[in-house]
């Protein structure tokens, strides 16, 4: 695909935007910073501060007793993540925590950056390169930086860029281990990352989904070795207590579990509606997946990530950052001239820049409440109804385009299938 094929439709009105993305992203940058140098809570960075608090507490045997509560009185936040987690943030207790907040904002800025090429690259190929492509990143990662997902990843000193950063180098990978060494110390970080593994099966990359459970394990064994009462604690008693993370039914959760709570106005649990929820969100992704067949590497690992969230217990609004690749697939991809497809882009689009959940969370008391009117619990299940309306477009679109044009089969080795320019 030539690289003027990235940008399919509206060439000429893009190009004066194209030509100032190097100043745009600046911008954004620069905006970025003074908001959090300048105004009251631009450093609170309170996951941050978990993440570095609670990893200088690990030898002490204190990781999982550990809270932080000087900017968040109301509910002190534990440190969550398995151990391995804080093995990997120890060093930076040893740092001024201003140097690691400015660093971590200008890191995760850089990796939003290297998340819209990569994507580009998965869903394009040969078309992702030259200046133009990288310009349209320039300008994906300076309007990315306002959405909820990465705003609030900012906010919160959040690890979500750097873990989707992991997963769809996973995917771009040809290599076997790396891709399976990604994965699984991902999912050594944060466990969710883990749902990656579908999409190494679904392009029949076994090597890598075996090196991926093992390279998890890998991360597991070495927490027991050199901090073996912590992960004693995580993965016996407190692995699966979705109450410790957080309220289920708070409006900063989207996930299934959420949107079902708010509605029920009481906390649904694991048990039959959000099970049959998550069966018919499930029928969906299978839908979508064969849909769009598993060439379209971006759209695969979409699918699976969109599924992770929606069925994870907690998926909080910083959990979406996912939604900027799916905002290059929709705007780049191979449907991008269907109006059901502009629809739903321009509705992630405009959702995530608005914020649904945060302007939602005005209207709620407190975080702990589930009781809501209905109208508002309805609205708070905005990314939930995303979803279905992605998989929907992927199952009828991509079906669409198949029976006229069959997708090539899945290459039935260890490598990915590279896509066929659109």
């Amino acid at each position: 695909m030539s690289e003027q094929g990235v940008v399919r439709s509206g060439s000429d009105a893009a190009r004066p935007v194209l030509r100032w993305a190097p100043w745009l992203l600046a911008v954004a940058v620069l905006a970025r910073l003074a908001w959090t140098l300048f105004s009251p809570n631009g450093m609170n960075l309170v996951d941050l501060h978990v993440y570095v608090g609670g990893a200088a507490s690990l030898w002490d045997g204190d990781l999982y007793d550990f809270t932080y509560s000087e900017d968040t009185p109301d509910f002190p936040l534990p440190f969550t993540y398995p151990p391995f987690a804080a093995l990997v943030f120890y060093p930076l207790h040893v740092l001024p925590f201003a140097l690691v907040g400015i660093a971590w904002q200008l890191a995760t800025v850089a990796g939003l950056y290297v998340l819209v090429r990569m994507s580009q690259r998965l869903l394009l190929g040969d078309g992702a390169d030259g200046p133009r492509a990288a310009s349209i990143a320039m300008v994906w990662t300076a309007v990315g930086m306002w959405t909820e997902p990465v705003r609030t990843t900012l906010d919160y000193g959040q690890v979500n860029v750097f873990l989707a950063l992991a997963l769809v180098g996973a995917a771009l990978s040809t290599r076997w281990w790396l891709s399976g060494a990604l994965v699984g110390i991902a999912a050594g970080i944060k466990l969710t990352p883990a749902i990656t593994g579908l999409y190494l099966l679904t392009q029949r990359r076994w090597r890598a989904a075996v090196f991926s459970a093992v390279a998890f394990a890998g991360t597991v064994a070495l927490s027991w070795l050199l901090v073996g009462s912590a992960a004693r604690e995580y993965f016996t008693t407190l692995l699966g207590d979705a109450d410790r993370i957080g309220p289920v039914a708070s409006v900063w959760n989207q996930s299934l579990r959420g949107a079902l709570s708010r509605v029920a106005g009481e906390d649904v649990g694991s048990g039959p509606l959000w099970l049959g929820a998550c069966a018919v969100v499930g029928i969906l992704a299978i839908a979508a997946w064969r849909g769009i067949g598993s060439a379209d590497r971006l759209g695969t690992l979409l699918v699976v990530q969109l599924f992770g969230l929606c069925v994870s217990p907690i998926s909080w609004s910083h959990h979406w950052v996912w939604a900027i690749p799916l905002l290059v697939w929709l705007v780049h991809g191979p449907y991008a001239h269907l109006v059901a497809t502009r629809i739903v882009a321009g509705y992630w689009l405009v959702t995530t820049l608005v914020g649904v959940p945060w302007v939602l969370s005005f209207f709620q008391d407190s975080i702990w409440d589930v009781s809501r009117p209905g109208v508002l619990a309805w609205i708070g299940a905005v990314d939930v109804v995303g979803v279905v309306a992605v998989y929907v477009l992927f199952a009828v679109a991509g079906r669409a385009r198949r029976d006229v044009t069959p997708d090539p089969a899945p290459a039935r080795s260890n490598e990915p299938v590279r896509r066929r320019a659109p």
